[in-house]
């Protein structure tokens, strides 16, 4: 991914305090492109030696099969899960000027002018994008979507009042809600966030069935040594337990994850559930990148 996104974000705040941890300096490589499909194809043929370690994603490892048939990985098969470093939720933003205030409102309008709303993405095979299409078969709506080179430009006409709406993760909207510059209409967790503490949760909103997160994860290449893998994920798990890396990410708005949820195994039934949860959504709309 691209230098400044929230999959950078995450990986250079839990990198840092790993880096202390092991005694090696994590050098982050930005490889962006495809959905990040491209970096992780990279990554993946490395060395399995513990020295290149990637952090995929929602994206990456769960609506890259669907999104991508030429895909040179298979993200529950080709990998080492070492452990789930962040949650970011996703928030159902509209731009200032819209008609309705509230979720309720807004599906009110989806049905009566469905087809006259434009929906912002950041590209197919984007999180936006992905989202965009679960939360559109979830209200059984069919908005115009309009794609973009990346979620800075749709944010930007978003807050135009370009462009109706868009489902985003919480690390690049959060700061344009409480600037006041778009309208948040409800976060897809089940719990609200500290960040956006007015923001009511999808459920809270009378929507059902819309939770979604674009959770970050670190991944080795397949046959890395498991005595390998623990180390990497004990010093994962460590600075999941700092208190100053817990805040950096609270702060951004992410979720940290229990101790249950940390694990390589609960990070491979992870990855195996997204597949089976996007796969179907993904396929339904004809959504594909090639």
């Amino acid at each position: 991914f691209a230098a400044g996104g929230p999959t950078d974000v995450i990986a250079r705040i839990v990198g840092d305090h790993m880096s202390r941890t092991l005694g090696q300096q994590i050098v982050v490589e930005n490889v962006a492109g495809a959905g990040g499909t491209t970096g992780i194809t990279r990554a993946s043929q490395a060395q399995p030696d513990g020295y290149t370690i990637m952090m995929g994603h929602m994206g990456t490892h769960g609506a890259a099969p669907a999104l991508y048939p030429n895909l040179k990985y298979d993200p529950a098969k080709d990998f080492a899960p070492i452990g789930l470093a962040a949650g970011t939720p996703i928030v159902i933003v509209t731009k200032k000027n819209f008609p309705a205030s509230d979720l309720k409102g807004f599906l009110d309008h989806m049905k009566a002018n469905g087809d006259k709303v434009n929906m912002a993405h950041a590209g197919v095979g984007s999180v936006s994008h992905s989202t965009g299409i679960f939360f559109n078969s979830v209200i059984k709506a069919k908005p115009t979507m309009v794609a973009y080179r990346g979620t800075g430009p749709a944010l930007n006409d978003l807050m135009a009042n370009t462009v109706d709406f868009m489902t985003d993760q919480i690390v690049n909207v959060a700061p344009q809600i409480q600037g006041g510059n778009i309208k948040a209409l409800a976060i897809a967790t089940p719990q609200r966030s500290p960040v956006l503490p007015d923001v009511p949760t999808t459920k809270e909103a009378g929507l059902e069935g819309y939770e979604v997160s674009a959770w970050n994860a670190v991944f080795a290449p397949k046959a890395t040594p498991p005595d390998v893998v623990k180390k990497l994920s004990d010093a994962l798990v460590k600075a999941l337990d700092d208190e100053t890396t817990k805040k950096r990410l609270l702060d951004l708005g992410g979720v940290i994850p229990s101790a249950t949820e940390r694990t390589p195994e609960a990070l491979q039934k992870l990855v195996e559930s997204e597949v089976a949860r996007w796969t179907p959504v993904l396929k339904a709309a004809g959504a594909t990148a090639e």
